[in-house]
């Protein structure tokens, strides 16, 4: 399945699945399909993108998150197009910035642009503290049902540290048409937790997540589950928001469609809808599913901490250690040498990579016993 990137180079010791996992075969055909498509439909191609390729790539999604709606995903570049969109659609109280309540350990494109907004007045900014971890989901629940919030944002999945906020369900109930909104960043967990979120929660929160990480689609593929009633006009809209049923006849007012695709944008690039349509056929054609992929994945986790136990990365703190709870597809090592280890570990051909003090380790499809021996001899180099 890995044929092309495992060749492409093949001393390459690859544990950085959680970041640029790297593509099966089949987004290679995928690719080449659109190209093709391109080629042969030229200005009609957009017929079989919007008529066969976007559904079908909304039901993986839907089906993957469990939310068993494909109607409420839409499809942009990245999270970050969402993100935008999202704020400027929120309601707000009248003449004052919006309220948003986020945790310190949120990934960077929603960190930066907070912190930009923050500065500038747009938003009020509130932040709950990730550490210490184990009463983190308590905490940020609590502070999220003082009614002080119009927007709430949380990870699924801790990108710095791997710890899973598992409180989703009652977070969902906080949320309201009016305020506040709830949003998931589940992109650590989409293809790595199985069914992320079900009906119920889907009724009511945003959903991000994307095909870079576990879903090996590569970039361009950022998605959002929309719940339905919420923001039924956004204020960011490009012109793919006119295409369907709207809700305002000609003339009168701009209309939007009812479904997801009232968060759509503009011209955008299908090639990675395409990647990811193939590698979903593919996987279930064989069989393989996210619960069959994070067990397997289980098994080489503890094999790595037995094999690594003894070396230097075995004196770090594991932020995220393996118990019975559905686990992130990393591991997360906090140590002051850490950022040495990750040179070292590429200069002897393994790539991981590091945020600060942490070396995140990560784990995929590609992955079996011998890579995991192989690098935990390579562990025992480092000091």
């Amino acid at each position: 399945m890995f044929a092309k990137s495992l060749g492409a180079d093949p001393a390459r010791l690859h544990f950085a699945a959680h970041s640029h996992h790297l593509w099966p075969d089949a987004s290679f055909e995928g690719q080449v399909q659109c190209w093709e498509d391109a080629a042969a439909l030229a200005d009609n191609k957009w017929d079989k993108v919007m008529g066969e390729v976007w559904p079908e790539a909304q039901a993986h999604v839907a089906k993957e998150l469990g939310s068993g709606d494909p109607s409420a995903i839409v499809f942009a570049s990245n999270t970050h197009d969402h993100i935008i969109r999202l704020v400027a659609a929120c309601p707000r109280q009248e003449g004052k910035p919006l309220r948003v309540l986020t945790s310190d350990g949120e990934f960077h494109s929603a960190r930066r642009q907070m912190a930009r907004w923050a500065e500038g007045g747009e938003i009020s900014l509130s932040k709950v503290a990730a550490e210490p971890f184990d009463d983190f989901s308590e905490r940020f629940l609590g502070e999220a049902r003082n009614g002080k919030h119009d927007l709430i944002m949380v990870s699924q999945v801790l990108f710095n540290s791997g710890r899973l906020y598992d409180l989703i369900r009652e977070l969902a109930e906080l949320a309201r048409t009016e305020g506040p909104w709830v949003v998931v960043d589940g992109y650590h967990a989409f293809m790595a937790v199985e069914a992320p979120i079900d009906a119920a929660v889907a009724s009511s929160i945003f959903y991000l997540g994307g095909g870079y990480k576990y879903a090996m689609a590569g970039e361009g593929m950022g998605f959002m589950h929309c719940p339905p009633g919420f923001g039924p006009r956004p204020p960011i809209t490009g012109w793919y928001a006119e295409f369907g049923d709207l809700t305002a006849p000609p003339g009168s007012q701009v209309g939007y469609t009812r479904d997801a695709m009232r968060f759509m944008g503009a011209t955008f690039d299908p090639s990675a809808l395409y990647r990811f349509n193939a590698i979903r056929r593919t996987l279930e054609e064989n069989g393989i599913s996210t619960g069959r992929v994070a067990a397997r994945v289980a098994g080489l986790q503890a094999l790595m901490l037995d094999l690594v136990r003894d070396t230097a990365l075995g004196e770090a703190e594991l932020l995220n250690p393996l118990d019975n709870k559905p686990h992130a597809r990393f591991f997360a090592l906090r140590d002051s040498r850490a950022q040495r280890w990750c040179a070292d570990l590429m200069a002897r051909g393994c790539v991981t990579d590091v945020r600060g003090d942490v070396l995140r380790i990560g784990f995929g499809l590609y992955h079996d016993e011998e890579d995991v021996a192989a690098f935990a001899a390579l562990a025992g180099e480092l000091s």
